[in-house]
């Protein structure tokens, strides 16, 4: 016998027999393997998409593994079978997140919110939009969902060796312990970065880049259960009164140029969907692409750095800040969350000085809540589908032609003086009705979002004019002061580099990004006065402190400024990133811009305070309207 060859076949047994366990071991673990890698794989594919200049696998991958640890654990408290069906609904649910996710993203560059998703019956009437917004890429995070069907069909037929429920106990409790000890840490550490963006949301986007999407989400959710937990509280009397020096001190007058010039005159405020400020003054193929307003803004005086702001309820927060001057809802639509407070919105303050208040807007009445939401406000009639003959469409309803037509009619039969807020529809993404919006040659943009843009902005320009003259010719325009601003921006993110193509912009930087996210606003007087341009960098927030100064009206309860008796450049976006007119803070990166060099600069003393300081005003805003603080404070 040769020894030698036993030994060796003893040897062969055993590293067979290794072989064979550790395939017994994966076959036993193989759904969790499988999940674990597939769904990290899709959280880091999604952390690439909502970031693709800044995208860092190696800080992301670790968050992300921990966070999704807890839900392994939780699976070994199940047999084999009923364990490999809970991992694939976990799969699938996590995989309809990421993919509403990206959706979401795509118009709103922001990440959905539970109460985003409460609201989120609004997109039942913009689906075309929503079509517009899906891409085939979109449907990878669902790929793996069919082609596992038939996989688990074929496994769950295989018998295999059932951990014992002291093992899988063992298993659950290591794991857990694991994730949540190495989530935790790195939360803590996220917290002790940004001390207030956790307790905030502001900026949704940076803390989804950071912590990975399922952090995001259970983060949100623990946020969402606990200010409604803490809303239905009493805000101490301290925290009361300090709201209240801070309201006082930012409302104290600052100067009084143009002050009380408009008391007694007609207040007329356009809002005009979707108009970004590179539009104005600009051709293509040698046409001006809104002329109407090029001769309107000469004749008016008109701010060339002034920002949108608004956040998850888009239009209505352009609207909702305008006549109010507090910042839109950390989630959601402030139009559906707020609309049980007492506002001192500009109708109702208007309403008080004997003006008679409308709103006009012709598409549905229920649409983002305004039937509700503008008689908080105060407003005493609102136009909406309903009040309008319905005779032409372009894009998702009524046309602006048609509907600024009939405006006219009403806003003649108002007692003057008074207030007509006026919101356009015909220029909304994602500009698809060319047909609709007549001839207009973009060129090379043809076939193009950009280029379908033009078209349709065009278009509203045009009823601008109209609107504008036909006021004129009836004499309205003679003790009328006009606003007119843009909503929110044009071109989504997605679609950016046609615009910066069209602009001659390379190697943008998310300075320039922000530059782009102007919108016009003009204020024009009776007789063509004041015409000329302000240059003070300010937003929609400002607008109703500037307006209260004009019509000598109270400025109470106001987080803006009045741009025309101020060298304050301050804006303050949602997400936390904010501008003083000199820097620019970029806050998904954590980046400081000088605007003027446009190089990025290192954080300071005085910058970490302002940018502290601009967290703590959007929790001011937060706190008087979670808690209707308006209703008691100064009382």
């Amino acid at each position: 016998m040769d020894i030698r060859n036993t030994g060796q076949t003893k040897s062969n047994d055993g590293l067979n027999n290794m072989i064979y366990n550790m395939g017994i071991q994966w076959t036993g673990h193989w759904e969790v393997f499988s999940f674990l890698i597939i769904v990290t794989a899709k959280i880091l594919y999604y952390g690439k998409q909502i970031s693709p200049e800044y995208f860092d696998a190696k800080l992301l991958q670790p968050p992300v593994i921990a966070s999704i640890l807890p839900i392994v654990a939780i699976s070994y408290l199940f047999k084999n079978k009923a364990r490999i069906s809970f991992l694939y609904i976990m799969n699938i649910i996590i995989s309809i997140i990421l993919f509403a996710d990206t959706v979401y993203y795509s118009y709103f560059k922001d990440i959905i919110s539970i109460a985003a998703i409460k609201d989120s019956f609004l997109l039942k009437d913009v689906s075309s939009s929503l079509g517009a917004l899906i891409k085939a890429r979109d449907f990878i995070y669902l790929i793996d969902i069919i082609l596992f069907i038939p996989i688990m069909k074929i496994i769950k037929k295989i018998d295999r060796k059932e951990f014992s429920l002291r093992f899988r106990l063992m298993v659950f409790t290591l794991l857990i312990v694991l994730g949540i000890t190495f989530d935790g840490k790195f939360i803590y550490a996220f917290s002790k970065e940004q001390p207030l963006l956790i307790k905030t949301m502001s900026n949704k986007l940076y803390l989804t880049k950071v912590l990975g999407n399922i952090n995001f989400h259970v983060l949100d959710s623990y946020n969402f259960i606990n200010n409604k937990i803490n809303n239905m509280k009493d805000v101490p009397d301290s925290r009361k009164n300090e709201i209240g020096v801070f309201l006082a001190n930012k409302n104290e007058s600052t100067g009084k140029n143009f002050s009380g010039v408009g008391t007694g005159q007609n207040l007329i405020v356009i809002q005009v969907e979707a108009l970004q400020q590179f539009v104005i003054n600009s051709k293509i193929n040698g046409e001006e692409i809104t002329p109407n307003l090029n001769k309107w803004i000469n004749k008016s005086m008109y701010f060339d750095n002034y920002f949108y702001q608004v956040a998850g309820g888009n239009t209505s927060d352009a609207e909702f800040m305008s006549n109010n001057s507090l910042y839109p809802a950390a989630s959601g639509s402030a139009y559906y969350q707020y609309t049980g407070d007492t506002l001192n919105s500009l109708p109702k303050v208007l309403k008080e000085n004997e003006y008679d208040t409308a709103a006009f807007h012709g598409y549905i009445e229920g649409f983002w809540n305004r039937n509700v939401m503008y008689n908080t406000e105060g407003f005493d009639n609102f136009y909406g589908e309903n009040s309008f003959n319905i005779d032409e469409k372009v894009g998702l309803g009524l046309s602006d032609k048609s509907f600024l037509n009939q405006s006219v009619d009403k806003i003649k039969g108002l007692k003057q003086p008074f207030y007509s807020f006026i919101v356009t529809l015909s220029s909304h993404f994602p500009y698809d009705d060319v047909q609709g919006y007549g001839n207009f040659n973009v060129g090379n943009y043809e076939n193009t979002l950009l280029g379908n843009y033009l078209k349709g902005i065009h278009y509203t320009d045009a009823q601008l004019g109209m609107f504008l003259d036909k006021l004129q010719n009836e004499g309205l325009l003679d003790n009328s002061i006009v606003v007119i601003y843009g909503d929110h921006n044009a071109i989504p993110k997605d679609n950016i580099e046609q615009l910066y193509e069209f602009e001659g912009i390379k190697n943008a930087t998310d300075l320039q990004w922000f530059q782009y996210q102007k919108v016009p606003m003009l204020i024009h007087f009776p007789n063509d006065e004041y015409k000329g341009v302000n240059h003070t960098y300010a937003g929609q927030m400002d607008l109703y402190p500037t307006l209260a100064n004009i019509f000598n009206l109270s400025n109470k309860y106001m987080l803006g400024k009045d741009i025309l008796n101020t060298s304050d450049g301050k804006v303050i976006f949602r997400n936390g990133s904010f501008t003083d007119g000199k820097i620019f803070y970029v806050s998904w990166t954590d980046t400081y811009y000088d605007i003027k060099s446009g190089n990025t600069i290192s954080e300071t003393t005085e910058l970490k305070d302002k940018k502290k300081k601009a967290l703590e005003e959007l929790k001011y805003s937060d706190d008087i309207l979670n808690h209707n603080l308006i209703k008691t404070i100064g009382k």
